[in-house]
């Protein structure tokens, strides 16, 4: 298992785990996953790592269809600006590879912000720390377990 999957049986959450077969060569792994599993893109969640002008690493979490706003995610961090994170500073932070990287689990605690399309999901879906490995959890639950903030982070 992974350590996002071990987060959540220690706690007990009610969660359901997804796996699918990956193709490396898939251009988008979050889209891969939805079409694989056959789900709504809008249900589908993919952890982004930016990085705020203090070097501050932090976890955004938007739909796989859309993009993240990097305006908006700095404006809820309350720093002036992000840019995305170095992949190799991405990996070390979090224990997990780019492509999986779950925002649950992570070797360091970093600020976490779940763009706020994912409360009106009846369950969304996010990396379980492995490519071609979902969890399926409640958004309240997802900001439960990563100490998550929502906020309007995402662009369509």
């Amino acid at each position: 298992m992974t350590p996002a999957i071990d987060l959540l049986k220690k706690a007990k959450a009610d969660h359901h785990i997804h796996s699918y077969e990956h193709d490396p060569k898939s251009a988008s792994y979050g889209l891969e996953a939805a079409e694989k599993l056959g789900l709504e893109p809008a249900r589908v969640f993919k952890t982004l790592l930016a990085c705020s002008e203090k070097n501050e690493l932090l976890v955004a979490v938007v739909p796989v269809a859309g993009s993240l706003d990097l305006k908006a995610l700095a404006q809820a961090a309350g720093v002036k600006k992000v840019d995305m994170a170095d992949p190799m500073a991405a990996q070390r932070a979090t224990g997990y590879l780019v492509g999986g990287i779950s925002p649950l689990g992570q070797k360091k605690r970093l600020r976490t912000f779940i763009d706020n399309s994912a409360q009106a999901q009846p369950s969304i879906y996010v990396s379980a720390g492995r490519r071609g490995l979902e969890v399926e959890l409640t958004a309240e639950l997802l900001a439960r377990h990563t100490g998550g903030t929502f906020a309007s982070i995402g662009r369509p």
